[in-house]
């Protein structure tokens, strides 16, 4: 049997309408139940996406890559710095737009390839986080399966279909990465 590939990577320009009709083309997908619904982020039209959002936010940028799947792009990884312009916190995000393929470890897999690019090959600070909600239970496990502590709980602060849910935060340092057999 043929092993399933995943790799993660930069998106491609030539990749652009693929990635919107995957990830942003149905704001109903299961994925925007999961990924923070709390906001109630739109999501960015065709349009928007070709010719403004794709191009200045997702091309040429070390801090939002895809995931590929047996040769197809089925999520993608982002970065981005919870403190702003100081740049000494750095958050992370991953999204797999196939529920159909959640429960096959393509995130664990892909956040573990991230987490080593960025620690290797992007950023020098000591530690790297990603913040979450407690109706999130995947993410969560996600986390915790890598080897991610839970770093602090801020108790029923996302109100969600008519429930609170507590923000969740989960880190870990350089050097307890470098300690995992992920790290390399």
């Amino acid at each position: 049997m043929p092993q399933n590939k995943i790799e993660i990577r930069p998106l491609k320009r030539t990749e652009l309408a693929e990635f919107w009709q995957l990830a942003f083309s149905n704001p109903n997908a299961e994925w925007t139940k999961w990924n923070g619904p709390y906001f109630h982020d739109q999501l960015p039209s065709r349009k928007a996406f070709l010719t403004t959002v794709g191009p200045n936010e997702w091309l040429n940028n070390p801090y939002r890559w895809v995931i590929i799947f047996n040769h197809q792009i089925v999520g993608a990884l982002s970065a981005y710095f919870d403190d702003g312009q100081i740049k000494r916190w750095l958050e992370v995000g991953i999204t797999i737009y196939t529920s159909a393929l959640w429960g096959n470890h393509i995130g664990t897999t892909a956040l573990k390839l991230w987490l080593s690019h960025l620690f290797n090959d992007v950023t020098d600070l000591p530690h790297i986080g990603f913040t979450t909600w407690s109706g999130n239970k995947r993410m969560m496990a996600l986390g915790e399966h890598i080897g991610m502590k839970l770093e602090g709980r801020i108790r029923q602060v996302r109100y969600w279909q008519g429930h609170y849910y507590d923000s969740v935060k989960y880190g870990i340092l350089r050097d307890e990465w470098l300690l995992t057999t992920y790290a390399h």
